[in-house]
């Protein structure tokens, strides 16, 4: 287990149970600070120890604070990242997923003494899979760079939406209409039907189409991105690896600003959090044959019972049977993450109100979504695709359905590039500008 917390250059250790982690700590000459809005400075990954009496605390060490230092581009990045919600992030990705394949044993691996790849996408994530797919499909040489790390976070969808994609296969669960409850008990309906995703099938699917199209992998982070003299480009590696291509796409999430330069003076970030569980429960009041995409009603003034809640959060709800729920309270958007515990108080606060009682919990589930923010500089020579383009809605902070249908999209303008030894970064920057305005189509979003 892993937390969270600041620096000094002497060791610091920290009782748990006095101690949230979503709190910062800083150095100011000999005094620690703690802080509960936006940090000021890098947070730290801390050791863990049990001190004999069922309670734990936390180290950090010098060594430790250089290495976490280099993790982040600058404040944006820390944000993207995480914030003061990274420990629940960091946690969320690393749940395991016994379903799901490593991507290692799918695909064929990338050899330092193969010829120059075409193209390298960074990142293992949806977005990632789908375009290093579809660019391969192209005809192209691509690599794909990233940790072999499984699909965590549950994506609910538009039915119509996958099916469009070729992807109904990937849906484990469909309600026939989805509701939307405002402030009374009478409910709105979407008229249109909603899908759960199962996520070992659709990461099993997209390494399929990556494994068909020919795709190499590389299991490794990415410490950096170097413009050779040639014009082509040296993707390095952990262990001191240097992988050549002729372009790369940064496709690792939001926080890629280590890889990727953004525009300065944009729009600033907002987030999205949302804790969510799937338990067995008794008294389930939402009929199961509908998904609440939002219940704003509010069951127990909460405002009242929980006066530190500045923004205002919705219920939403997968009812996969009368007495299997996923739960999810979220907060939409706000310019201060709201805190996980926080919207784990609210959700028991609303059941408890509703008369809903857990008796099984299967998993739990912290999201946490960047919105708004720079888009990437375009005048740069590496490209960006999925989060790390900003292709995250600004209002839902959907994202997965919007990067698998421009995969093929992208993947065309790059191959013509490519293909057609137009290669230079004069015609890259041409070609790139292509893809904003593409991308940035109010339809698309």
């Amino acid at each position: 287990m892993e937390c969270l917390g600041g620096t000094n250059y002497a060791a610091l250790s920290i009782p748990f149970h006095d101690w949230r982690f979503r709190w910062r700590w800083m150095v100011a000459g000999k005094q620690l600070l703690h802080q509960r809005r936006r940090p000021s400075g890098l947070v730290r990954r801390l050791r863990v120890r049990g001190d004999g009496a069922g309670r734990e605390s936390c180290t950090v060490t010098a060594a430790t604070v250089v290495e976490e230092e280099k993790k982040f581009a600058d404040e944006e990045d820390f944000i993207k990242s995480g914030g003061s919600e990274l420990f629940y992030v960091e946690m969320q990705a690393s749940k395991p997923m016994e379903k799901q394949g490593k991507i290692a044993d799918k695909l064929s691996p990338i050899s330092a003494g193969d010829s120059m790849l075409d193209l390298i996408v960074i990142g293992c994530g949806p977005a990632g899979l789908s375009l290093a797919a579809e660019s391969a499909k192209k005809g192209l040489k691509v690599g794909l760079i990233g940790p072999d790390l499984p699909f965590t976070n549950n994506y609910g969808v538009w039915e119509d939406e996958f099916k469009g994609l070729g992807l109904e296969s990937c849906i484990e669960h469909v309600w026939r209409d989805t509701i939307v409850y405002l402030d009374n008990d009478n409910p709105i309906l979407v008229g249109r039907a909603y899908g759960r995703v199962s996520r070992h099938l659709l990461h099993e699917e997209l390494l399929r189409r990556c494994h068909e199209s020919g795709v190499t992998y590389l299991n490794s982070k990415v410490e950096k991105i170097i413009e050779a003299s040639d014009g082509c480009s040296l993707v390095a590696c952990e262990r001191d690896l240097m992988i050549p291509c002729r372009l790369v796409i940064v496709a690792s999430g939001a926080a890629s600003g280590k890889l990727l330069q953004y525009e300065v003076g944009g729009p600033s970030i907002s987030v999205q959090t949302a804790y969510g569980m799937e338990v067995e429960v008794e008294n389930n009041p939402y009929d199961p044959s509908l998904m609440v995409f939002m219940d704003y009603r509010d069951y127990k003034k909460e405002k009242q019972q929980i006066p530190e809640a500045e923004y205002p959060t919705f219920l939403y709800v997968m009812p996969m049977s009368s007495t299997r729920v996923f739960f999810e309270e979220t907060c939409l958007a706000s310019k201060d993450a709201m805190p996980f515990d926080l919207l784990k108080k609210k959700l028991m606060t609303r059941l408890e109100a509703m008369g809903v009682r857990v008796s099984k919990v299967y998993e739990e589930e912290w999201s946490y979504i960047p919105v708004g923010g720079s888009l990437p500089n375009t005048q740069q020579k590496n490209l960006a695709f999925g989060a790390a383009a900003s292709m995250v809605h600004p209002a839902t902070g959907y994202s997965v359905v919007r990067s698998l249908s421009e995969a093929p999209s992208y993947a065309t303008v790059i191959a013509n590039i490519l293909k057609k030894d137009m290669y230079s970064r004069q015609n890259i920057l041409v070609g790139s500008a292509q893809i904003p305005s593409m991308l940035g189509s109010p339809k698309n979003i």
